[in-house]
């Protein structure tokens, strides 16, 4: 019952030298993530994605070229959340337009919203299209919760179906679980194993752009009753875990992007690339975890 598949990645946007989005470069990267990495769906113009740093008619853009490269075998769901309802509101009906398969709003960050707000934000979104919302809960980032009780709330709407869980809260997350029928994403690579042990249905990844095979065979394994097995991946994952958020995800992933020889490139202010000593660590952690990387 995963509506979007069960292993996803969000989605860097690839960057020339000057900053420009390498269009071609993300398709070629959107094929590799689904043809070899086995992802079901992707998410574009996601925070990875360095989505507060690109303009409305990049995200259009680039949302088109994605679902051109792989709409045909994967779901493509577009990051749209701002702090501005209004906004937001724009860029949902704007992904309607480009052909999306599903929205994914982030709770409105800086602004901290009380959590009667929040709930009329995410049910304004919601409304203003006929496609599938995921809610996106990331204290750490919104500098606040979407509580229990509010999800309970939202769950009765009929476009809202699920949350991307970056919380870190498994208590939470269980309570919400018990309580309704939204299906939950992990958001936070590390407890991938043990949200899906909870109920999750599957994964919005970061690593996935690395592994994204091997998370694959772990929800597999759990989801066979292979417990051991899916123990063992998580763990033999770990460095790679370490390795892509000893920065912000999306200048690490390019860097290993970059490793791999596959399309990524710079990053945006007010990002900066990986410096040389990020990037000899991340070629020390990918190898520990596994990853089997050129030259």
């Amino acid at each position: 019952m995963a509506p979007f598949g069960r292993m996803m990645t969000a989605m860097v946007t690839p960057m020339a030298p000057d900053g420009a989005i390498d269009y071609d470069g993300a398709a070629r990267l959107a094929a590799y993530l689904v043809d070899d990495m086995r992802n079901e769906g992707l998410v574009v113009n996601g925070t990875t994605g360095e989505a507060p740093t690109t303009t409305d008619e990049e995200k259009s853009r680039l949302l088109r070229v994605i679902l051109d490269a792989v709409g045909d075998r994967a779901k493509v769901v577009a990051g749209i959340g701002t702090n501005v309802t209004a906004h937001t509101i724009q860029l949902a009906r704007q992904a309607r337009d480009a052909g999306a398969h599903g929205l994914l709003v982030v709770t409105p960050y800086y602004s901290k919203p009380p959590q009667d707000a929040l709930a009329a934000h995410f049910t304004a979104v919601a409304d203003s299209t006929d496609l599938p919302v995921i809610i996106y809960d990331i204290p750490g980032r919104a500098g606040v919760p979407v509580k229990t009780e509010t999800l309970v709330n939202l769950a009765e709407h009929p476009k809202i179906i699920g949350v991307k869980d970056a919380k870190e809260d498994i208590g939470a997350t269980s309570r919400v679980l018990a309580a309704t029928d939204l299906v939950y994403y992990s958001g936070t690579d590390m407890l991938n194993l043990p949200l899906l042990s909870v109920g999750a249905v599957g994964l919005i990844s970061v690593v996935g752009h690395v592994v994204g095979d091997r998370l694959a065979e772990m929800i597999k394994a759990l989801e066979e009753g292979r417990n051991a097995e899916a123990r063992r991946i998580h763990r033999e994952l770990l460095p790679v875990y370490d390795g892509l958020f000893r920065n912000q995800g999306a200048v690490m992933v390019k860097a290993a992007m970059d490793l791999l020889g596959l399309p990524g490139g710079t990053v945006r202010q007010p990002l900066l690339p990986a410096s040389g000593a990020e990037r000899r660590r991340l070629r020390e952690d990918l190898l520990a975890g596994g990853v089997k990387l050129p030259g």
